[in-house]
């Protein structure tokens, strides 16, 4: 499977024999096993808990209720993932990659060059929408997998007490296996959905010939019928109902691995009909027999199919599991390299794959926090109240800010694409507003994880200009420094050799370079600053990598060279160096016997009103999790001279 996405991803190496349509396929199939697996693991609790009869705001079960949920739910799917993500906001890319952080990345373009403060607003908007989704990596793992588990309980109510053991053991050996990266287990990701999939499929047909009437709720005038004639049950059911779409981020976010087609299809052809086939199942079944409530889904199979499918169900709810992890860790990455948050320690898990990492800090707080739900909440009905929040929320913020994107970049009348927008705002609104009656139940945890992620980063963000504004004060002009360089001659000994000082670019002197200088009375024949940036893409080609800047005369031997990576990129400083020819390096860059410099802050807290106190107390904390510089650059470490100074904030 990994092969062919490789092949699909770079056309030229596909051989002429290959039929185009197997590479299409291949990107379908690979599609389903990332992309789709919250999604398509819905049905295992949603219809289950929109009828809850423990819920604080219980929908009586009855036959216009079972229609109108039903059909609620198959038009909410059309309406927010086929009409809302398929169809528009999949049409909006930043070089190819979606998702909230690609929409984050075209606003804080627009808003540099614009210096509109609307733009600034939405892209504040858009963090705290990839916060939200930071939440969804903790609760996606422990309601799936509780929810797959539970279906012990069906075959013999004696297994309940083994269901928290079993689904903690899964859990953990999940998140213990996330450094060995999924290149591996990822090849059978597609397989093993595309039979679950088909699983959903078969028992929602068999589910359905019970009450073959129950075919009738794929008209919307059921869907109308509930929430106008029953508001005051419906509002409140669209609390669960939202559960049939989360994971509909995914699709958006992953447009960049596998392309808009793929993912387009796969829930044309595939998910979507086979989850419409299983929800239509599980509510012909409650037609059929009110007791099946107590769990829908695996009622809906037969009993020498409850086992497999039980087992079968744990894996996909594993793989859904694997697919927000991933995410998080995306998010986490991308959030860094665009200045939300520290430098993290990032592991490439593969050197074929893009876009597969590791970052250790993510993987165990997520971890950590999945075990809290499990153990605090007990069951997948339970965590139901808490688990919408997130889902609603990044999905309205990502529907705001791609109307906004569209806006200015399509040309449809803005009276259609706002209209549009108000009509689907408006159902969306509708979900959103329902969640918010679930807080006192569940539902602050995630928004509590949010806001908590949002201060983060907008807090490591205030005070990344704090520090930034300090520490060119201190270093000075790098013009005004090579004059005193010249000036001064005599009191300078050059030393045969390269030392490449790692800088934040090319107005100020390195605090390494500046203080080795002033207390060595040292420097190296070649000197090469470098400068790391991070574009508001995800990739950049070779050819704008390197970027060498002319400091003056060349007889001086000091070049400045600007690196450009894309946000979704390794940021290995000497593989981008050895791009630069040696000649445009004042003709004696010697990579392998350079010295690299760097300069170390050293931050404490200041009595200036900088910050709030406690902005200033979370800043220092936070700034305790950032990777080593020499790591995170990739120098080596034998060759590598940290230089501190102490700034304060």
């Amino acid at each position: 499977m990994t092969e062919l996405l490789e092949r699909a991803q770079a056309p030229k190496a596909i051989p002429v024999t290959a039929p185009r349509d197997r590479v299409r396929i291949a990107l379908v199939l690979g599609a389903l096993g990332v992309v789709f697996g919250d999604i398509g693991t819905s049905p295992i609790y949603t219809l289950q808990t929109v009828f809850n009869p423990d819920d604080p705001h219980p929908v009586p079960v009855t036959t216009d209720n079972v229609y109108g949920v039903v059909s609620l739910i198959f038009w909410s799917l059309m309406i927010v993932v086929t009409l809302t993500y398929v169809s528009l906001a999949m049409r909006v890319d930043n070089h190819g990659e979606g998702g909230i952080m690609a929409l984050i990345t075209l606003l804080r373009s627009w808003a540099a060059k614009n210096k509109a403060a609307s733009t600034g607003l939405l892209a504040a908007l858009g963090v705290f929408g990839a916060s939200l989704f930071l939440g969804d990596g903790v609760i996606t793992p422990a309601i799936s997998v509780l929810s797959a588990i539970e279906g012990l309980k069906v075959v013999d109510p004696a297994f309940d007490s083994l269901i928290i053991p079993i689904a903690v053991v899964v859990l953990v050996a999940l998140f213990i296996s996330q450094k060995f990266g999924t290149h591996v287990v990822g090849r059978a990701f597609g397989p093993i959905i595309l039979v679950w999939f088909t699983a959903l499929a078969v028992a929602g047909i068999g589910g359905i010939t019970t009450e073959p009437t129950i075919l009738a709720a794929l008209s919307p005038t059921y869907a109308f019928a509930f929430l106008v004639g029953n508001f005051q049950y419906a509002f409140f059911a669209l609390a669960a109902i939202v559960l049939c779409f989360t994971g509909a981020e995914a699709l958006y976010a992953d447009m960049g691995h596998f392309g808009r087609k793929p993912i387009s299809r796969g829930w044309m052809f595939v998910v979507l009909p086979a989850v419409t086939l299983n929800y239509f199942g599980q509510g012909a079944v409650v037609l059929h027999d009110r007791a099946a409530l107590a769990s829908p889904f695996f009622i809906l199979v037969p009993e020498w199919a409850r086992i497999p499918m039980i087992l079968l169900a744990t894996l996909a709810t594993v793989i859904a599991s694997q697919a927000v992890i991933s995410g998080a860790f995306s998010v986490a990455t991308q959030a860094a390299e665009l200045g939300y948050l520290p430098r993290l320690r990032i592991l490439h898990t593969s050197r074929d794959t893009y876009g597969q990492v590791y970052v250790p800090w993510v993987n165990w707080i997520l971890l950590g926090a999945v075990l809290i739900l499990v153990f605090t909440f007990q069951s997948s009905t339970a965590l139901a109240y808490a688990y919408g929040m997130t889902a609603i929320g990044t999905i309205t913020i990502t529907t705001i800010l791609f109307f906004y994107v569209a806006s200015r970049s399509w040309r449809t009348p803005k009276w259609i694409l706002w209209g549009g927008a108000a009509l689907i705002l408006a159902f969306e609104v509708l979900i959103l507003s329902a969640n918010l009656t679930k807080i006192l139940h569940g539902a602050w945890l995630p928004l509590a994880i949010a806001l908590t992620s949002f201060l983060i980063m907008t807090t490591w963000q205030k005070g990344r200009r704090v520090v930034t504004d300090k520490r060119t004060k201190i270093e000075g002009s790098l013009e005004g420094f090579i004059a005193e360089i010249h000036s001064h001659p005599e009191r300078i000994a050059v030393v045969p050799g390269t030392a490449i000082f790692l800088n934040r670019g090319k107005t100020t002197v390195p605090l390494a370079l500046r203080d080795n200088i002033r207390h060595n009375h040292v420097r190296h024949a070649s000197i090469v600053i470098v400068s790391v940036e991070i574009a508001t893409v995800p990739r950049v080609p070779s050819k704008k990598r390197i970027v060498i800047d002319d400091l003056g005369d060349p007889a001086d031997g000091i070049t400045h060279v600007t690196i450009n990576f894309g946000y979704a990129e390794v940021t290995d400083v000497p593989r981008a160096l050895s791009l630069v020819s040696p000649k445009a390096a004042c003709g004696r860059l010697d990579l392998d016997e350079a010295v690299f410099y760097l300069s170390k802050i050293e931050l404490r807290a200041g009595r200036k009103p900088r910050m709030a106190p406690w902005r200033k107390k979370l800043f220092l904390a936070t700034a305790r999790i950032t990777v080593d510089a020499a790591e995170h650059f990739n120098l080596p470490l034998n060759r590598t001279v940290v230089l501190g100074e102490v700034v304060e904030i």
